[in-house]
């Protein structure tokens, strides 16, 4: 039997209709600033689009809501796979709408290198944080981005902004080589770990001990809570082998524990301790002002990929070179030198 049939006529031209509906940006951005969760979605649904128009009429929301930006704190909240970063995340979010915080969530879900699908499941893992009114969860898929955030990441921080959320939390798939990405776009960076996992091993690790702004040993609960203090001695000691931060900022080892709410209160007084001194000392600013300018600059570098995708000339060369290196009759390197050298003297 035919689906179709099983429509109601006035269901389906509906559903025409709702497709054919012509978006307003300024209906948008009016929504966004009445703090209207379906508004807020769409635009960053919007934004994910990558279809010509959609991104012509996503840049005038940005542009319009850009000055309303500028209350909140971003906190990157990151870790393995399996340290509870989501069900802490709720938790968190709870104790801060508790204090009379808003709260939005970007969570990142990890994309298929194959099929290029994601589970976005981590809006129903945040059962109790979803129904809060004050909070806002916006899971995306990762895509090929870098770092474990989605390739809008940062517009959708405007936005959540723009519509008075005074925390953006951006949890990360996990912990890798990129995770400057993350670290790049909030204001503090809070790692999570794990003790009696083998985890502690970690901390030998230099580039994400130094990004740290704050180390939280999760799971600090049951047969558990010993060898979370011992992790939380031995991380504070490798802490101390490393230079100082230019903000002036000692990070802070904490334990916690998301199933029994211990701890939580803690890593919020240590962030706000953390905002006070750098809003004091003018790092807060200096930092934002260095984001926009790495926003800037990552911004031009995809947009020019972009651009060098839809290129006839590019196209081609690539099909032709692809074909050479499959055949081992040129080498990668080669390969690429040659396409960019047929673009660069096309443009000429």
């Amino acid at each position: 039997m035919d689906r179709k049939q099983n429509i109601p006529a006035n269901t389906a031209s509906k559903i025409r209709a709702l497709r054919k509906e012509a978006i307003d940006p300024n209906k948008l951005v009016e929504g966004i600033l009445k703090v209207n969760k379906a508004s807020l979605g769409k635009a960053i649904t919007l934004l994910e689009s990558a279809k010509p128009e959609h991104v012509s009429q996503a840049d005038e929301i940005i542009e319009k809501c850009l000055p309303y930006a500028t209350k909140s704190v971003r906190i990157g909240i990151t870790g393995v796979p399996g340290v509870g970063k989501s069900t802490f995340i709720e938790v968190f979010g709870k104790t801060l709408t508790n204090l009379g915080k808003k709260v939005a969530v970007l969570a990142i879900d990890p994309s298929s290198s194959l099929s290029k699908g994601s589970i976005l499941g981590d809006k129903t893992r945040m059962e109790e944080l979803s129904k809060d009114p004050n909070a806002f969860i916006r899971p995306s898929p990762s895509g090929e981005s870098l770092g474990g955030v989605a390739q809008k990441t940062r517009e959708t921080i405007i936005l959540c902004e723009a519509a008075g959320y005074d925390v953006i939390l951006v949890e990360t798939v996990g912990v890798g080589q990129s995770e400057t990405v993350v670290h790049s776009m909030v204001d503090f960076f809070l790692l999570l770990k794990l003790s009696g996992a083998g985890d502690e091993l970690q901390g030998i690790k230099r580039g994400i001990m130094e990004m740290a702004d704050a180390i939280a040993i999760n799971k600090a609960d049951g047969k558990n809570r010993e060898r979370a203090k011992l992790a939380q001695t031995e991380f504070s000691r490798a802490l101390h082998l490393y230079p100082p931060k230019e903000n002036d900022w000692i990070p802070k080892v904490l334990a916690c524990s998301a199933t029994e709410n211990s701890g939580i209160t803690e890593i919020w007084n240590t962030i706000t301790e953390f905002l006070d001194k750098t809003k004091r000392n003018g790092h807060f600013r200096l930092k934002r002002n260095h984001q926009n300018k790495n926003w800037f600059l990552q911004s031009l570098n995809q947009q020019l990929t972009q651009i060098l995708q839809q290129n006839e000339a590019f196209k081609k060369a690539k099909k032709t070179m692809l074909e050479a290196v499959e055949k081992n009759t040129v080498s990668p390197f080669k390969a690429a030198r040659e396409v960019l050298k047929i673009v660069h003297d096309q443009l000429k």
